[in-house]
């Protein structure tokens, strides 16, 4: 069953904020853990301060229980700071949550009246296909387009046959050590640096491998490929400015029956849209920022709060204390065993509770690398269009079986995303009112990773289609979608849209 690209960053969407509803949770019970920790060890200072009470004369233990008591007082005061710190950091990111939900529901508004003018423009386009067809100026120009196309495939039909035979006819060259020594040394040509020793032994070498008839056939099967790649990017360049004309050809016999308020809504929504992915960027950061700052808190790595803590646990563990400890232990009296007891569970407590939290850390560490890595895909998701009412995926474990593998780790961001590429498609539309169909097309209306219409609107299907990427392509592909395992995405600092993306956030991760 094929899920329709809308849906699809709805459910990337319904993950995002899953993700961000755990690491909230997680968060607070850091903080709330961090603060119980702190009232543990006031519980064990108040325990100590019982066991000096028993054990000790009152000169002493009043200078103990002095110490004991500054350093509880700074801890309990630090504690309800932080409290308040917590709270008011919790407050920030639940505002910011508010905001972004806001900003998500006004771009989905976009994206419905963006269906609906496309919906318009397509069955305008429907209507006039036939007189279109039948002008001859159109006519003649779409011929032309087709030849063009075709020679254009054959081109690249004999660069990649070019580059099959190289890397087939040429492994028995490069696995020839002796004949890729001279190769790779320039012997025989202009490029050659060697003594006159070097020479020698070398045309030895040269002699008992035939370099100089094997040379000849090792270049030509180098060259032959780069010069037919390069005549196919010309040939696909010409198909290119064909396709254009030809679709401008199209857009003006559209615009006279009405289509150009069309296009200019959708360019204004296709604005608004923009600017919409830009704030909700801009809270993105925000709320990342603000996240960092209560995982912070929540871990207890606020300066006072550590440096309180730090003080109430240096007390409690002075020498003179464990002392005390010590000999309690050794005697056997009522009071004292049962003080002794007491701190003893009051520490397998706090081990249990710090051992939890140090798991609840980590977890909070991979949650915020899986949302970051699904801030990116959601990124490339609208800066490819895929989130189009045209757009619609094959595969719809995407959002199901394969999201949860990722949210689990058991896929990389980078795979996750090649698969969302493979299974999109474009509706077919009536972009080319005469019904031009040019051999090596897919039907993406956005071409490579933009639109040859300023708009991104015109037709049934927003501009020209492009081609299909191919392997071997040139300057990197022939087609639309950002290949490999790097992302765009730009974080705080960068200023980069959702059409031309800032500093890498890391290749595949």
């Amino acid at each position: 069953m094929s899920i329709r690209g809308p849906q699809a960053l709805e459910s990337l969407e319904e993950a995002m904020r899953d993700i961000r509803r755990e690491e909230d949770e997680i968060s607070r019970r850091l903080a709330r853990a961090a603060e119980r920790l702190s009232k543990m060890k006031e519980t064990e200072a108040e325990l100590f301060r019982q066991l000096a009470q028993l054990r000790l004369d009152p000169s002493v233990q009043a200078e103990l229980d002095g110490q004991i008591s500054a350093a509880e007082s700074r801890a309990r005061e630090v504690l309800k700071t932080h409290a308040r710190d917590v709270a008011a950091a919790e407050k920030t990111i639940k505002a910011l949550d508010a905001e972004r939900s806001a900003l998500v529901e006004q771009r989905h508004g976009a994206l419905a009246r963006q269906a609906e003018q496309q919906a318009a423009l397509a069955a305008l386009a429907s209507q006039q296909a036939g007189a279109l067809a039948a002008d001859p100026v159109f006519a003649a120009k779409r011929r032309d387009t087709e030849n063009l196309d075709a020679v254009a495939e054959e081109a690249l039909h004999k660069t990649e046959q070019a580059e099959q035979d190289r890397e087939e006819k040429g492994r028995p060259y490069r696995q020839d050590p002796l004949f890729m020594y001279l190769w790779e040394s320039g012997y025989g040509t202009s490029a050659y640096r060697a003594n006159n020793l070097i020479r020698y032994l070398d045309g030895l070498v040269a002699r008992l491998v035939r370099f100089d008839k094997a040379r000849p056939n090792f270049a030509m099967l180098n060259e032959i490929p780069l010069r037919l790649r390069e005549h196919a990017e010309q040939q696909e360049a010409r198909v290119q400015a064909a396709e254009a004309e030809l679709a401008a050809l199209e857009r003006s016999h559209i615009d006279a029956a009405g289509g150009a308020p069309l296009r200019e809504a959708l360019a204004s929504i296709a604005t608004e849209i923009e600017d919409l992915d830009r704030q909700i960027l801009a809270v993105e950061d925000r709320r990342d920022s603000a996240a960092k700052s209560l995982q912070a808190l929540a871990e207890g790595h606020d300066p006072a709060f550590e440096d309180a803590t730090a003080a109430l646990a240096a007390t409690l563990g002075r020498e003179d204390m464990q002392s005390l400890l010590a000999d309690a232990r050794m005697t056997r009296t009522g009071q004292d065993d049962t003080i002794v007891a007491q701190i003893d569970e009051n520490r397998t407590r706090m081990r249990e509770e710090d051992e939890e939290s140090r798991e609840q850390r980590d977890r909070l560490k991979t949650l915020a690398s899986r949302r970051r890595e699904l801030e990116d895909i959601q990124w490339e998701f609208k800066k490819q269009r895929f989130d189009d009412p045209r757009s619609s995926f094959g595969e719809d474990r995407l959002v199901g079986d394969l999201l949860n593998d990722f949210l689990r780790g058991g896929i990389t961001a980078a795979s996750y995303w090649e698969q969302w590429q493979r299974s999109q498609n474009w509706a077919p539309g009536s972009e080319w009112g005469a019904g031009y169909k040019g051999t090596r097309r897919n039907a993406s209306p956005w071409g490579k990773g933009g639109s040859d219409w300023p708009d991104n609107s015109f037709g049934g299907g927003g501009s020209r289609p492009s081609r299909a990427p191919r392997p071997g392509g040139f300057g990197g592909g022939w087609g639309g979608g950002s290949g490999g395992g790097g992302f765009s995405r730009p974080r705080s600092g960068s200023s980069g849209t959702r059409t031309s993306g800032g500093f890498k956030t890391g290749g595949g991760f």
